[in-house]
């Protein structure tokens, strides 16, 4: 059975959780003065962690047979010239998985 008030009170932990996580950086750096290694975080974090996600998104890649590394390859490319075209990550991320996505299932089967 399913307690009601069990479920609010997760949630409201969960919020005020989030909450004070987000508030947080306000209230440490409220000088206005960002530390330098903060700034140089904020820099490199984000290629960083692309790297990491290239990385395990071609761990399992096998050049056994084209239809099992073309969709992946293909699908980089688009990712990388989407990126240079347009410099937007979200875009280069959704298109480079949409392609992968339907050359597996369309072409590469």
């Amino acid at each position: 059975m399913i307690n009601t008030s069990r479920i609010f009170i997760i949630i409201a932990i969960c919020a005020l959780c989030t909450y004070f996580e987000r508030a947080l950086p306000f209230l440490v750096f409220r000088s206005g003065k960002i530390p330098d290694i903060v700034t140089y975080l904020g820099k490199v974090l984000g290629l960083t962690i692309m790297a990491t996600l290239l990385v395990y998104c071609l761990r399992n890649i096998s050049f056994s047979s084209v239809n099992s590394y073309a969709p992946q390859l293909i699908a980089l490319a688009v990712t990388i010239g989407l990126h240079l075209w347009k410099g937007n990550t979200m875009i280069s991320v959704f298109g480079g998985t949409a392609v992968c996505m339907a050359l597996s299932q369309l072409v590469f089967c």
